[in-house]
């Protein structure tokens, strides 16, 4: 507490609110200029999975043994629905003629068909003759920007050759040529250029959403900015700070990790500056000097603005425990924001207050009675907001925890229970082109392909095994296989002669989960071939491709979800531990916060697959929904159960959740409004792994700051009595502390 002492008086005093400031306005500038901004450092081609996953050892044997097969295809997609004509395969023969002359940005090569006659071509054509797919291999070191502008030229050259753009023809135009690239290079191009575009319209779309609910909340204009101002400043110290990181190859950013770290930073951040602002306004109320009145309201929200800030952060950094790289990339950007919004909510956001003093909250100013007095008698009008301060410490919600507390114990546990429920029901898939919107010309061209070709050609499954030089009835095991439709001849290794490869062709979607859950079916069959013909199989058999890489995602997901959530619960139990000296309310705080977290998962499955007719939701939503809900869901707790320790100190404990509650209620209200709000700003875009994470965030928020934190909390509490402190001591004081602090307290 003598920390936060020292560091109030400064940032509040008459020379430090205005150097804190400038300290701030000076960090900003000089890291700035000499340090690059975090978006200038994005590295969107990053793989996913560690080396020691199956199909990226594959990947590498194959690269080595097979290096004709290295390289990333774009797939090209050319339909004319009454048929292709002659004129069109010449067409496309010049193409692949003149790309393989002067090769395309980032190209490696191309299908020679102009080396091929055109019946030969004409063979290679759908069933009905309406399409034909050739890829276009591209430098798999090429970053998406890189690949993006080899595809641009090669659209361009493609107008320039049919005198028409193909890639702007609708697919159900019954006589004109229409293209679409899809495989790789489209996917990846398409998944960067999604995340890319998010940038602004969640920039824009959060600052608006903060804006219009602070405004109806507190009705002033310079309140709403204060908050927006605080997170403009810690984004301005983190960009630089994680992109010199960056820079240095510390750590990896992606521009998916930039949009939720921008979404997280306005809604946490605009959270911790209210838990500071809604104290000082009502502290106003009570002294008539400013000064004052924000050293008391400092002191009352500092220590719980810390925990919550430190417990998120903490929660985040357990991410880097995660073997997956979408999650392992996260941990720092996010907790190195959060962190540095934290500073900036305990030194930045007090002295723009000290500076501003009650102007802030203009027009609607909170005043002392004795202030509203002298200017009812200046004016002669009684303010209004004397009339709605008569009973500030008493709410409906807060009488009714404490007189009713089982029947709101009971009633929220059947309702969080119910939707925790259908939890357990919730399909996950891994396919990423299944998060793209419809029209997306990558998933529109891989549609075009299951519709005309065998779909499995798309993404074959790559089998590679040591066969040690013995013959293998591996290729006729993979035929009876039910779900394979084609098995090509076998490779042989280029260094290693006895490194065997086939090409397996699914007849379902290769990025389906049920293709993914074939991988270890397929494995089986190879590891049982080689033990018939005498073979260890052990580390002799190597499963790739694609449908093996979603299967292996799903794998260590799993593995990061297991180890990770156990991780943070800890994390956290901890801090609430050391921060409450209390077992017993570090159980049922964690345990509210998890209950509402399936609760999450539930209402979301049921919005999902039951509103919307979604059959599967994104693998990744558990354990990011997880990891922001119990570390944001907690904060409310904090800061709600930090104000009944302290009224508990001084008032029977039933008047002190009573008030606490009541005290408390309209500051996290609008925090969780605010956080929701941010979160769902998310399901706005186009990218169904936004907007699941969105929403399910979202309502875990909604939960927590509507029936967790003001109902089911403080009724447990109320149940166990002073035994929800145990084994903390909190001894009342004596009479005359008790008058004076409730004198205080109520005025």
């Amino acid at each position: 507490m003598e920390g936060y002492r020292g560091l109030t008086k400064w940032v509040t005093g008459k020379y430090g609110r205005w150097i804190t400031l400038a300290v701030w306005i000076a960090v900003v500038l000089v890291l700035s200029f000499i340090w690059p901004n975090v978006n200038s450092q994005e590295k969107n081609n990053e793989p996913s999975l560690p080396e020691s996953a199956p199909s990226v050892q594959a990947e590498q044997i194959a690269n080595k043994q097979f290096p004709g097969e290295d390289g990333s295809p774009a797939l090209i997609v050319w339909k004319r629905e009454v048929g292709l004509q002659a004129q069109d395969i010449q067409k496309l023969q010049a193409l692949t003629k003149q790309w393989e002359q002067s090769p395309l940005p980032y190209m490696e090569r191309v299908v020679p068909l102009h080396q091929l006659p055109i019946p030969a071509v004409m063979s290679q054509l759908s069933e009905d003759r309406s399409t034909l797919v050739f890829p276009v291999i591209f430098d798999e070191q090429a970053d998406p920007d890189q690949l993006k502008e080899g595809i641009t030229q090669l659209k361009q050259e493609v107008t320039d050759q049919f005198a028409d753009d193909p890639f702007s023809v609708s697919l159900d135009d019954k006589e004109k040529l229409s293209a679409r690239i899809t495989g790789p290079v489209g996917i990846q191009i398409d998944a960067t250029g999604l995340f890319k575009n998010a940038d602004v319209s969640l920039l824009i779309g959060t600052v608006l959403l903060v804006v219009v609910i602070l405004l109806l909340i507190y009705r002033s204009p310079i309140l709403a900015l204060i908050p927006l101002i605080a997170v403009g400043f810690a984004f301005g110290v983190t960009s630089p700070i994680l992109g010199y990181m960056a820079q240095q190859g510390w750590i990896t950013v992606d521009a998916q990790a930039i949009s939720i770290m921008t979404v997280l930073l306005f809604g946490a951040g605009t959270d911790y500056c209210l838990f500071l602002i809604s104290h000082y306004r009502q502290m106003l109320t009570i002294e008539a000097n400013k000064v004052r009145a924000l050293v008391a309201a400092f002191r009352g929200s500092a220590g719980a603005i810390a925990m919550s800030g430190l417990t998120v952060v903490l929660a985040l950094f357990a991410l880097l425990l995660a073997q997956y790289g979408p999650y392992h990339r996260f941990a720092v950007p996010f907790s190195i924001s959060i962190l540095i919004m934290g500073i900036a909510s305990l030194t930045l956001v007090p002295a723009m207050l000290a500076i501003l003093g009650r102007v802030s909250f203009f027009p609607f100013v909170p005043r002392t009675p004795q202030m509203q007095e002298e200017r009812a008698k200046r004016t002669g009008k009684i303010g209004r907001a004397q009339k709605k301060q008569a009973n500030p410490s008493d709410s409906r919600v807060g009488r009714l925890v404490v007189n009713k507390p089982w029947s709101v114990i009971v009633a929220t546990l059947l309702l969080l229970g119910g939707l925790a429920s259908f939890s357990p029901q919730i399909k996950y898939t891994y396919d990423l082109l299944s998060s793209f919107p419809s029209n997306m010309e990558s998933r529109e061209g891989f549609a075009v392909i299951g519709e005309q070709f065998a779909v499995g050609k798309l993404a074959p499954v790559q089998v590679i095994y040591d066969s040690n030089g013995k013959p293998t009835s591996v290729a006729e095991a993979l035929r009876a296989l039910p779900f394979v439709s084609t098995v090509s001849e076998p490779q042989v290794g280029k260094e290693n002669k006895e490194i065997i490869a086939y090409n397996v062709e699914l007849n379902i979607n290769p990025y389906s989960t049920e293709a993914m859950e074939h991988i270890p079916a397929i494995r089986s069959v190879v590891e049982l071939s080689l033990q018939q013909a005498g073979l260890e199989a052990e580390q002799k058999v190597w499963i790739g491709g694609q449908t093996a890489a979603q299967y292996d995602t799903k794998v260590i997901g799993q593995r990061d979800t297991q180890l990770i959530i156990p991780v943070v619960i800890g994390l956290i139990s901890l801090l609430l531990l050391v921060y409450l000296r209390s077992i017993v309310a570090t159980i049922y705080l964690i345990a509210t916060v998890v209950l509402s977290y399936f609760s999450a998962l539930g209402l979301g499955w049921i919005i999902f697959h039951y509103g919307f007719g979604v059959e599967a939701i994104q693998g990744a939503i558990p354990l990011y929904a997880f990891v922001f809900l119990v570390a944001l869901g907690e904060d409310y707790n904090i800061f709600m159960v930090s104000r009944i320790w302290q009224k508990s100190r001084y008032l029977p404990l039933k008047q002190a959740i009573r008030e606490g509650v009541s005290e408390t209620s309209s500051v996290i209200t609008s925090a969780g409004i605010i956080l929701a709000g941010t979160f769902a700003v998310l399901a706005s875009l186009p990218i169904q792994v936004l907007v699941q994470f969105g929403t399910v965030t979202a309502l875990g928020v909604l939960l927590d700051t509507f029936i967790v934190r003001p109902l089911l909390v403080p009724a447990i509490t109320a149940v166990l009595g002073r035994a929800a402190f145990w084994p903390g001591l909190h001894h009342k004081v004596d009479a005359a502390q008790l008058n004076s602090s409730t004198a205080t307290e109520k005025s």
